[in-house]
């Protein structure tokens, strides 16, 4: 017990102390994490020392819940949706890699099927590590995002048949002396690693084939006709830490049968969690896990960090670097190589390229199987899991060249030529998307003509679906704008999802019509000041109307009646418009607005007239009474 608090408390006081460091400086929190792994390994001995297994049950149990969280963001209908970007640049991605990979192997002297196992196992990269990092960096929805956690998703699926696959690659049974002298056979230290209720043990490889697909059937029809029935059972109770406890009895439950049929937990636990994705406790189970969620991928990275041994990488550095240095070139030529044939841009290739590269937590996984299967003989496993982890702890400093690329090159002009645009009206809408729309629904819908504009081509194409005509461009552009009519206009729509872009264009259209009306979009104050000084004339919040909506319900139902709501309503209205107003002329974009003296000052004041003002009205409301 005291073993186990004082390994608890060195890996939280690793993570605590390296994690915010790393992210100060723009590492990322995965480099932290692993730099907190490289330190606090050697101090256990877990390197090499007599607690290696303990230390790999962390990383194994961290993967397992890891990847049943994954697997419940992945609905089986949106699988479905994405299978031409799944099979196409997924697909290619996976056997390009894996035959680029082999073909090394079988360059330095390796069997066929040595080779393949492991082209099969660097094909793969690590959904952990980048998805995180995607998320961090706010870059997910990019298109090189979007393609980079296709070709992810992907690798996920493309686990099943691999580990159905590798017993096939199994080498011939080798004789070998034991320290003691004595002849040691594979299966004699197979046996001695696993427990006597293995069902696999002893089969052949098209024995071991079929109950590794039987356990994978099961797990899925498990999902179907047995965990569901079990939730709405759970739910009866009406206790949330009910909904918890179930989880995990699910993820132990599955990697518990996973590991008698020889196969991996976190395969198990994957399925199930793709299985259960678009069921009605989805929501419930994802609510109810993620605060488990950062920490138990926090301590796989820490122990991904702690499996490095660096006494062997000190004993053989240009063999092990080199093959690191070597699978991380073979995957960016190739990825980027799909990034052109796939029609990503600059940007979006290098972010594809560059995010991809290292080879993945799935290798653990499937590394430690080929060993159990004998398809690869254990000083080469040992290795190979060094360049694994080598690889995914460079995988952070490829993002920091990403952000050190990207912020080289200059803003991409779509390479999709802009409409030519006939048509002119007294109202330009630029931007046709969920703000925009209603705008120009209502405009038209009042007898008036309206030029949309938008750059989003898949936008304009949903939108003449529906008969209503836009052109694509970006309107920035000043040669769009007066294409469109800017000159004649009466009225200016700017509702750009890019904050950068809406100041741009305001600015631009004061200049070039100062008597034009501007009615912009905004996500906040802060865009209301920035489009405020650009020479807006109505700004306004996408929010706010919904929120005050909101609150003026709220009022409505804890005693108010309509009519005191409502103008309740109306006086926060009126004084927020007000308020804005006077905040912008004290508004300083150079320094941030809490450390702003005479703008906090005014903030206080502004909200203390509010309170006094709702007050009275509603105290002449009851006296009118």
């Amino acid at each position: 017990m005291e073993s186990f608090l004082i390994q608890a408390t060195m890996f939280l006081c690793a993570a605590v102390l390296a994690v915010p460091l790393a992210v100060r400086f723009g590492m990322g929190s995965v480099l932290g994490y692993l730099i907190a792994g490289i330190v606090i390994g050697p101090i256990f001995g877990f390197i090499g020392g007599s607690e290696t297994t303990d230390l790999q049950h962390f990383a194994e149990f961290g993967v397992v819940m890891m990847l049943f969280l994954i697997g419940l963001e992945l609905e089986p209908r949106a699988l479905w949706d994405m299978r031409h970007k799944l099979l196409g640049l997924g697909g290619l991605q996976i056997t390009l890699t894996t035959l680029a990979i082999a073909g090394g192997m079988l360059f330095l002297g390796y069997q066929w099927s040595v080779s393949l196992a492991v082209g099969l196992i660097f094909a793969l990269s690590s959904t952990a590590i980048v998805l995180q990092t995607l998320a961090e960096k706010g870059l997910m929805q990019t298109s090189g995002g979007r393609a980079t956690f296709s070709v992810l998703l992907t690798q996920d699926i493309a686990v099943i048949p691999m580990l159905a696959f590798l017993p096939l690659l199994a080498l011939p049974a080798t004789v070998t002396l034991a320290p003691d002298g004595s002849v040691a056979r594979p299966s004699d230290a197979a046996h001695d690693s696993h427990h006597s209720l293995s069902l696999v043990e002893g089969l052949p490889a098209w024995g071991v084939t079929l109950v590794t697909l039987a356990a994978i059937v099961a797990v899925i029809l498990a999902g179907i006709y047995l965990i569901r029935p079990l939730f709405k059972f759970i739910a009866s109770a009406h206790l949330r830490e009910i909904y918890t406890a179930t989880a995990l009895l699910i993820v132990i439950g599955i990697a518990m049968l996973m590991t008698l049929v020889g196969l991996s937990p976190a395969l198990g636990t994957f399925l199930a969690g793709v299985v259960l994705a678009n069921s009605e406790f989805r929501h419930e189970l994802e609510a109810d896990i993620e605060p488990f969620k950062g920490l138990l991928l926090g301590l796989f990275f820490i122990t991904v960090g702690a499996q490095i041994d660096f006494n062997k990488l000190i004993a053989d550095p240009f063999n092990i670097l080199g093959l690191t240095f070597a699978v991380i070139a073979i995957k960016m030529l190739i990825l980027f190589g799909l990034g052109l044939l796939f029609k990503l841009r600059r940007r979006n290739r290098w972010l594809f390229a560059l995010g991809l590269a290292q080879a993945g937590e799935f290798g653990f996984v499937l590394l430690s199987f080929a060993v159990q299967q004998h398809v690869l003989p254990q000083p080469l496993s040992e290795t190979l899991l060094l360049v694994v982890a080598l690889s995914m702890l460079i995988t952070p400093l490829l993002f920091i060249l990403y952000d050190m690329l990207s912020n080289r090159m200059h803003e991409e002009k779509s390479e999709t030529a802009a409409d030519e645009i006939d048509e002119t009206g007294q109202v330009i809408i630029a931007g046709i998307g969920r703000f925009g729309q209603i705008v120009n629904r209502l405009v038209r819908g009042s007898g008036y003509d309206t030029v949309v504009l938008d750059h989003n081509m898949e936008t304009i194409q949903a939108m003449r679906k529906f008969g209503v005509k836009g052109f694509l461009g970006d309107p920035t552009r000043p040669e769009l704008l007066h294409a469109a009519g800017i000159s004649e206009a009466r009225v200016l729509v700017v509702a750009l999802d890019d904050p950068a872009a809406c100041v741009k264009l305001v600015d631009y259209a004061r200049r070039e019509r100062p008597d034009l009306h501007i009615v912009a979009r905004a996500r906040d104050r802060v865009e209301v000041f920035k489009l405020f000084q650009a020479g807006a004339d109505d700004i306004v919040r996408e929010m706010f109307d919904s929120s005050l909506r909101a609150g003026r319900y709220v009022l409505e139902n804890i005693g108010l009646t309509e009519y005191e709501a409502s103008q309740a309503e109306q006086t926060f209205y009126h004084h927020d418009r007000h308020a804005v107003r006077e905040l912008a002329l004290l508004w300083d974009p150079a320094r941030p607005s809490s450390q702003n003296p005479d703008y906090v000052k005014r903030v206080q004041e502004l909200e203390e007239d509010l309170q006094t003002l709702l007050t009275t009205q509603l105290e002449k409301s009851n006296a009118a009474e």
